[in-house]
């Protein structure tokens, strides 16, 4: 059999983790467009998303934190986020958990995130 067809078989497990992916990275950009208000890099380089998950029928958990629980963007950012990541086609339904466990730290910034604020 072609290798092309063997990708294009739904029943195939690694068809199915291809396409879980793709949608994780789609989930991405979309919470690459959420800014918090006060810092000019999104979310994502922040380091504000703990963990992102594709469960059956392409249902999105994220769980993040906000930089500090006092944020005064506490109430938009997460509603941001479910609004971007659910208007991507292939998603079903997001659930945005929000905690302060563990407590946010400059360290969880990406590279890039340092570099634009200044911290490198």
């Amino acid at each position: 059999m072609p290798v092309s067809n063997l990708t294009s078989n739904v029943s195939c497990p690694f068809a199915k983790t291809m396409t879980d992916e793709q949608l994780k990275e789609e989930v991405i950009m979309a919470i690459k467009g959420v800014y918090d208000p006060e810092i000019p890099v999104d979310v994502y380089e922040l380091g504000l998303i703990y963990d992102i998950k594709i469960f059956p029928v392409n249902n999105v958990y994220i769980l993040m934190t906000l930089t500090s629980p006092s944020c005064p963007s506490a109430g938009t950012i997460p509603t941001e986020i479910e609004e971007k990541v659910r208007a991507i086609e292939r998603v079903n339904d997001v659930s945005v958990e929000l905690t302060f466990d563990p407590p946010y730290t400059t360290e969880m910034m990406s590279e890039v995130a340092k570099l634009e604020l200044g911290f490198m």
